[in-house]
């Protein structure tokens, strides 16, 4: 009876399927996109969906209704297949990097799977049921095609002309859907008004170019005004480290919260503690990254230049002849380098690097395959190895800029056996607050040995070394209910926005060891004029949207990719769009402090700063090694 009553069921699902397939697959397409609302917007099921969601795929459903003839399951499967696809890659890609994915950012892909235990580590096995329906038909297709695929193509009949009428009428749905929502600023709630299929489609035929500037009227009088920087305040450290070798040490994943951090009364980043008290402490500075993530933090950090709109800037500008670090220290006699364990080709950092200027480069066939982990040779092997090439810079008779990526410390934060620093307390073990910790302590625990080598090359007192955070490490769209928990204990607050995108920035100066605490806000975009100030470097003529830490008081940070496109830090508020400036939300930066300064005025000012950067880069002529 059993067998009987699973045949049965069986069968009517086989009818449904080949007798009504709009139905049938409105149905399927509807439960997918009630799973991705979940994932996204942490919401259960919502009239909105019907509305938003199905008009989309009735469209598609209606035109096979009229023209596909006998094959028409097959197409069907194909559309579902299409869709889920797309509902799919959606949500894992807001899983790992919390925005909505667009054809822009797929077009990159194959960054991507390079990190895929990073991305599938986010996983819940549940997502994988959304294919499962693929496979189950596929199956049937197959076992009876014969049967199903074997009715004649139905002529222009009555039902084609109700079809005909239901994709005119979806259409129009989806146009109603859309259009009113185009010009929203907040990418995550434009997707949610319009539909995730409506939002996907339009991103498809709308480029999102803004009106971009005459780069000739993008001038550096008009960035310090927008931005209320006085050119004429002087820095007290002006000069400080002139003609001194500059390293400059970009952190993987590394938050500011960690520096200071005491479990169970242990110090889980001991040497970093160490220099942030010996050092010039920016505990109030923020990531500027985009898609391109760390190689967007080396990007930023070089050129004082924001991210593109859409995709990677070393995708997108690395042919550019770009305004750089390495290009006006070289000015100044120096001869740069940067050192990197992974393949220079990932990311297209090799174009990048022609780009701004490094005179060269160090990657994997430099560092060996040895103690690697994840993409190439353990921070320690980085290290070591970097500091033996620096001590033969230093013996060239000239000053280096030295730009050192670490990378252990990277998502999903698994450390292999034996490199593990940290005990855990047994709250944190099997979390990934506690994975992430562990990783970051292992880097700390790096840090240190880099920090000997130095001192036993003998460039530890003769150099300005610079230490700041890549980009967050704790995803706040990651994190299950007993990671937030632990985020809770560790801060004394709910784990939020600023939290997330607040890294560390350290200033070590040459021979010098007093250090100081400062809250001036500031972002990756600040580095160049803050080093080029330090070492004494004129930046009279070179176009830059940062500003010298040192000298000016006021900033506004102007946010993309990992926020939506509006939002700004400013004053002692971070500030996030809704549709448009009114329905935005502010954040303080600091718990307990009035979130203010991030008015309409400074808002306006940080779209237009992203406008002019934007149409400064798209100006730019190609440099002359570039090879597409």
């Amino acid at each position: 009876m059993r067998r009987e009553g699973l045949t049965l069921q069986r069968n009517r699902f086989t009818r449904m399927f080949s007798s009504r397939p709009f139905l049938f697959f409105s149905i399927i397409i509807l439960l997918k996109c009630m799973l991705t609302w979940f994932v996204i917007f942490d919401g259960g099921p919502s009239w909105a969906i019907l509305v938003t969601e199905l008009p989309f795929a009735w469209l598609i459903f209606g035109l096979l209704e009229m023209f596909a003839g006998k094959r028409k399951l097959i197409y069907y499967v194909i559309a579902d297949a299409a869709l889920t696809g797309i509902l799919f890659s959606v949500f894992m890609y807001h899983k790992y990097y919390g925005v909505i994915a667009t054809w822009h950012a797929l077009q990159q892909v194959n960054q991507v799977t390079a990190v895929s235990n990073s991305v599938f580590s986010l996983m819940d096995p549940y997502y994988t049921l959304i294919f499962l329906d693929i496979i189950v038909l596929a199956v049937i297709l197959i076992r009876k095609r014969r049967e199903l695929l074997k009715k004649p193509a139905a002529r222009f009949n009555r039902r084609k002309a109700v079809f005909a009428g239901v994709a005119v009428l979806s259409f129009a749905l989806c146009l109603f859907n859309i259009v009113p929502n185009r010009a929203s600023m907040n990418e995550h709630t434009k997707a949610e008004e319009m539909g995730i299929l409506n939002y996907e489609a339009f991103a498809l035929v709308d480029r999102g170019q803004t009106e971009l500037e005459d780069p000739a009227k993008v001038t550096q009088a008009r960035i310090d005004e927008l931005k209320g920087v006085d050119p004429k305040q002087a820095s007290p450290f002006q000069g400080a480290a002139q003609g001194k070798n500059i390293i400059v040490l970009q952190l993987e994943s590394f938050q500011n919260f960690l520096i200071g951090l005491e479990l169970d009364g242990r110090e889980v980043t001991p040497n970093l503690n160490k220099l942030a008290r010996e050092s010039l402490y920016f505990n109030n500075f923020y990531q500027m990254v985009g898609q391109g993530n760390t190689s967007d933090a080396e990007f930023v950090a070089n050129t004082s230049f924001y991210i593109p709109r859409s995709g990677a800037a070393t995708m997108s500008y690395a042919y550019k002849d770009v305004p750089s670090l390495p290009k006006l220290l070289k000015e100044q006699g120096y001869q740069s380098a940067t050192f990197h364990t992974n393949v220079v080709d990932f990311w297209n950092r090799r174009e990048l690097y022609k780009a701004v200027g490094f005179d060269r480069f160090y990657d994997q066939p430099f560092f060996g395959k040895e103690n690697q982990v994840f993409f190439g040779a353990d921070d320690e092997t980085l290290y070591a190895k970097t500091a033996g090439k620096l001590k033969e810079m230093d013996g060239e008779g000239k000053p280096f800029y030295a730009q050192i990526i670490s990378m252990t410390a990277h998502h999903p934060f698994t450390l292999p056996d034996g490199l593990s620093r940290f005990e855990l307390p047994e709250r944190y073990e099997k979390t990934f607050v506690g994975d992430y910790i562990a990783s970051q302590s292992y880097a700390d625990y790096a840090f240190g040995q880099l920090v000997e080598e130095l001192k036993a090359a003998g460039l530890w007192e003769d150099s300005l070394l610079v230490v700041y955070g890549d980009h967050q490490g704790l995803p706040l769209f990651s994190l299950d209910r007993k990671d937030k928990e632990l985020m809770k204990e560790i801060l004394g607050h709910e784990y939020g926005y600023p939290d997330m995108i607040n890294v560390p920035l350290l200033l070590t100066l040459p021979g010098s060891r007093q250090g100081k605490e400062l809250d001036t806000l500031g972002g990756q975009v600040d580095l160049l004029p803050t080093i080029a100030g330090l070492a004494g470097a004129s930046l009279d003529g070179q176009l830059h949207f940062g500003q010298d830490l040192l000298s000016q008081s006021q900033n506004i940070l102007p946010q993309r990719y990992y926020l939506p496109s509006g939002t700004l830090l400013s004053g002692s508020s971070l500030y996030i769009p809704g549709i448009g400036y009114d329905d935005g939300n502010r954040y303080p930066l600091k718990p307990g402090t009035p979130a203010a300064g991030s008015d309409e005025d400074a808002y306006n000012r940080a779209l237009e700063l992203l406008r002019l950067s934007d149409s400064y880069m798209e100006a730019l002529p190609e440099h002359g090694g570039a090879q597409r």
